[in-house]
């Protein structure tokens, strides 16, 4: 929220800018004056929402910073949980070449995001990034309908009411 001060026919930004030109006349005030003694000073208040825009550019911003998050959580796939960060995501790539490379019916130990040692093979890796395509998915699509919700709010508080789901 701005607050602006008037006085006699001059505005100002900020309560410092305001005391400076009261001090020139020789009336000086403390910056933690209330609202109610700059009235009686002749000084007029005023509050001004911020422009939607600036809520609008915040809130979407928030919501590409949750839809990143939720993308490199952990990922469910029989019942384990499978890191996804990028670290995550290179381990598992290399170890598909790897098994594929050891031939059909290769497997090897992997210690899932919950420290659970399990047993996988190449194509269990790849339906760990098949199910990480489908939840990233999700997220892009909840992410554009609520950018969609965002640009045509007309208020702060619709904007700051608008979630992903």
């Amino acid at each position: 929220m701005n607050t602006t001060y008037k006085y006699k026919d001059k505005q100002y930004n900020n309560i410092y800018e305001l005391s400076e030109a009261l001090g020139q006349e020789g009336i000086f005030i403390p910056l933690s004056i209330s609202e109610e003694t700059l009235c009686k000073l002749g000084v007029e208040v005023t509050h001004e929402e911020e422009p939607i825009e600036y809520f609008k550019n915040r809130r979407i911003e928030i919501l590409k910073m949750q839809r990143d998050k939720a993308e490199v959580e952990p990922i469910e796939y029989k019942g384990n949980l499978y890191d996804y960060d990028e670290k995550a995501r290179d381990r598992i790539n290399a170890a598909i070449i790897a098994l594929d490379l050891q031939g059909e019916g290769a497997s090897l130990d992997w210690t899932t995001a919950d420290n659970q040692d399990v047993k996988v093979t190449a194509d269990d890796l790849r339906m760990v990034i098949a199910a990480v395509a489908v939840r990233s998915n999700a997220l892009h699509t909840a992410y554009r309908a609520a950018k969609a919700k965002v640009e045509a709010a007309v208020t702060a508080d619709e904007v700051r009411a608008v979630c992903m789901e």
